[in-house]
C-alpha cells in the first residue's frame, strides 16, 4: 500500500477474512455491534454543522452505517478494502467530501498505509469519521483460552488479534497529516450464556480468528470445555452468565484547510500556565 508496505508483518488472512465475513452475510448475520455503531456514528455526524456531497463509506461489513448517514449526506457509495495489502484504495486524490468506515479497519495489515491514503483522497476540510474493535476488547475470551491451552495442550496459540491502543491511533492520525484528531473509545459489555454462545455470535459476525499465526490443526474438545469452565470461573456474574468486554474506538480527523482552528504559536500566549491555573481557582 505504501513503499513500506511489503515489510510490514502480515497479521491478517484477509482473503479468509473475506470468506468468513461472506459465509456470515449468507447465514444470517449478527450485527448488533454494527447497528450500535451506525446509529453512534449518525449522531456524531450530524453534530457536523456542513453538508457533504460525496463520500464513501469504507469496507463496513453491512449497510447499516449508508442507511444511517442519510442527513447532511448526499451521497455514500460502499467501497470495499482490499484482500491484498499491495493493492491500493481505489479512491481518487482529493475527489472525496467524506470518509466514513465501521467495523473493518482492525483487520487490516498497513493501517499507517491506509489512513495515509484516505487523507489523499479526502478535498480539503473533508471529514474521516471511523470506529473499530479495538482496547481490551474480548480480554475474558484470549485469557481463557490461553488458560486453557497452557493446562491442555502444554503451549498457548494466538486466538484473538491484537487490537490497537488509543493513544496509538491518534499518533497514527496525525502522521497520516490529519488535521484536528481525535480518538475515544466506547465500552460495550455484553452477557452470554456461557463460552460457546459467545463464540457463534463471533462466527455469525465473521470475526473468528483469522491469524496468519493461527494454529492450523484442529484444537482439542478437551481445551474449549476447559476454556469455558474458565470463563465461567473467572468472568461470570452471579446469576452465572459471562460478560465479554467489546471496545469500539473512534477516529476522526480532517484534511487540513486554512478555515480550520490552529495551534497557538509557542510563546504567543497571554497568559502563563501557572497564571492560568491560578485564576482558576480564585473566588468568583
Amino acid at each position: 500500500m505504501n513503499a513500506s508496505s511489503a515489510d510490514l508483518p502480515r497479521l491478517f488472512d484477509r482473503a479468509l477474512l473475506r470468506d468468513r465475513q461472506s459465509r456470515a452475510a449468507r447465514q444470517g448475520a449478527e450485527a448488533f455491534l454494527l447497528d450500535r455503531v451506525a446509529e453512534d456514528m449518525a449522531e456524531r455526524q450530524q453534530v457536523v454543522l456542513r453538508e457533504f456531497n460525496d463520500g464513501i463509506d469504507l469496507g463496513t461489513p453491512g449497510d447499516q452505517v449508508r442507511a444511517a448517514l442519510t442527513r447532511n449526506v448526499r451521497q455514500l457509495r460502499a467501497a470495499g478494502l482490499p484482500v491484498s495489502d499491495t493493492e491500493p484504495l481505489a479512491l481518487a486524490s482529493a475527489s472525496l467530501d467524506l470518509v466514513v468506515s465501521a467495523l473493518a479497519l482492525q483487520f487490516v495489515n498497513d493501517l499507517p498505509g491506509v489512513l495515509a491514503q484516505i487523507r489523499r483522497a479526502l478535498k480539503p476540510d473533508g471529514l474521516f469519521l471511523a470506529a473499530m474493535i479495538g482496547g481490551e476488547t474480548l480480554t475474558e475470551l484470549r485469557q481463557s483460552f490461553a488458560a486453557a491451552e497452557a493446562e491442555v495442550e502444554g503451549g498457548v496459540s494466538p486466538r484473538v488479534a491484537p487490537f490497537a491502543d488509543l493513544r496509538d491511533l491518534g499518533g497514527l492520525l496525525q502522521r497520516a497529516g490529519f488535521a484536528l484528531p481525535v480518538t475515544d473509545v466506547d465500552r460495550t459489555v455484553v452477557r452470554y450464556d456461557n463460552a460457546f454462545a459467545l463464540m457463534q455470535d463471533l462466527r455469525r459476525m465473521g470475526a473468528t480468528n483469522v491469524l496468519n499465526e493461527r494454529r492450523r490443526t484442529p484444537s482439542r474438545r478437551a481445551t474449549f470445555v476447559r476454556m469455558a469452565q474458565v470463563y465461567a470461573e473467572r468472568f461470570a456474574d452471579p446469576d452465572g452468565r459471562i460478560r465479554a468486554t467489546f471496545d469500539i474506538v473512534w477516529m476522526s480527523g480532517w484534511a487540513p484547510h486554512d478555515s480550520q482552528q490552529k495551534p497557538l504559536k509557542p510563546g504567543s500566549a497571554k497568559m502563563s500556565l501557572a497564571d492560568a491555573v491560578k485564576k482558576a481557582g480564585e473566588p468568583k
